[in-house]
């Protein structure tokens, strides 16, 4: 019996938090809802770096990350994602791989060029010199976690006889995944270097229609520059909120849905969520353009099939985690998840299935021999009650 490639499932939390509640009780809620994933069987978590806003309030994934190793057993801990250009290369390798060693290899190193402008603005970083600066500075990280030493003067940083002195408890090392959204310049990066490739913006419009090319751009640099690279290493992300009806589900998300559109509308300068509306007409805007699930599992796997058909295929589907809806109703979208969807996407129920068909088909032969074989079984103690009662002459 031939089964799929098994599609892993995890979450992308940013995270999206309403500036109306305790950044505290907020972070709190974070750090349960991975330890439910864990407990749930998701098998990644990629946890976001941002300065400004006041949504998307953690500044230091790998703070959380360690945190997180503590309180969870099996679930894979990314960066989603480092920005580069905001620090030195030397030093991202090396909090990475001693995270490497403090998860015992559950982590993972995700990189990008820094999503907000007004992170770039505060730090003095012009927004145009990112994607250049990212580039450069993934490429000292690669060489360092390699084991090389690197002398190196650039315009932002410098390094003399830098190398890290920690080996590495993964191997070669930990995996490293390059974040691409619209543009071409992440898919370039993770060819030339053999990296993972993360898509945080796979169901909006740009980034949908990008997914076949942005994979072709991989394949081809990958190529050019003699490496090798896996679509099961590649992780799509997309908006997500089910129930048990897609009533239910609407009901839910409307409860956070406001203030989370007014972060898009009103204060971070991000392209993707409808910029007018009541809560009700967006909701419909994002779900009628594929944007977002808000249903029932069976919308969930539609769209996912929607996803590979477009893309080709991947190796990992991520909800973005955000407060459309609250804590119990979060829990049970992803616990409905993890019962109805997953399975499909990893032919887990495949065996049994097959079991079952081949009881069912023969259920009238199996009768009949189980009731043969209780008949036989009935009169055989009859006629040993018999013996025993006989007289004995």
């Amino acid at each position: 019996m031939t089964l799929r490639p098994r599609l892993r499932f995890g979450v992308f939390l940013a995270p999206y938090h309403s500036y109306r509640e305790s950044p505290t009780a907020c972070l709190d809620r974070d750090r349960e809802l991975v330890e439910w994933l864990d407990h749930l069987g998701f098998e990644e978590a990629w946890i976001g770096e941002h300065h400004s806003g006041g949504t998307e309030i953690i500044a230091s994934p790998e703070l959380f990350i360690a945190d997180l190793a503590a309180r969870t057993r099996h679930i894979r801990l990314g960066t989603g994602v480092v920005s580069l250009p905001y620090h030195h290369p030397f030093m991202v390798a090396e909090r990475m791989n001693q995270l490497d060693h403090m998860t015992r290899g559950r982590v993972m190193l995700g990189v990008g060029p820094g999503l907000l402008p007004s992170d770039a603005m505060m730090l003095g970083i012009d927004p145009r010199e990112q994607r250049r600066m990212m580039g450069e500075s993934l490429e000292v990280i690669l060489r360092l976690l390699r084991g090389e030493e690197v002398t190196l003067d650039t315009d932002w940083f410098r390094l003399r006889d830098a190398k890290l002195h920690l080996t590495p408890y993964s191997r070669p090392h930990l995996e490293v995944a390059v974040a691409a959204s619209v543009s071409p310049a992440g898919p370039r990066l993770a060819g030339r270097h053999g990296l993972a490739m993360l898509s945080p913006a796979a169901t909006t419009q740009g980034g949908f229609n990008a997914l076949a090319y942005h994979w072709g751009i991989v394949e081809e640099t990958a190529r050019a520059h003699g490496q090798h690279v896996l679509r099961d290493r590649w992780r799509l992300a997309g908006w997500v909120h089910v129930a048990e009806s897609q009533a239910q589900a609407r009901r839910d998300v409307l409860t956070g849905l406001p203030d989370f559109l007014h972060y898009f509308q009103q204060v971070v300068a991000l392209p993707g969520i409808p910029e007018q509306g009541t809560p009700e007409e967006c909701l419909d805007v994002l779900v009628g353009n594929g944007v977002a699930v808000v249903g029932t599992p069976d919308d969930l796997v539609a769209q996912l099939q929607r996803l590979e058909e477009q893309s080709g295929g991947f190796g990992a589907f991520l909800a973005i985690q955000h407060d459309w809806a609250g804590r119990d109703a979060t829990r049970r979208s992803y616990e409905l998840i993890a019962r109805h969807v997953m399975p499909r996407f990893q032919d887990a129920t495949a065996f049994g299935e097959r079991s079952m068909q081949w009881v069912s088909a023969h259920r009238a032969a199996f009768l009949a021999a189980a009731t043969q074989g209780v008949m036989e079984a009935i009169q055989q103690d009859a006629a040993r009650q018999a013996d025993r009662t006989r007289p004995t002459a």
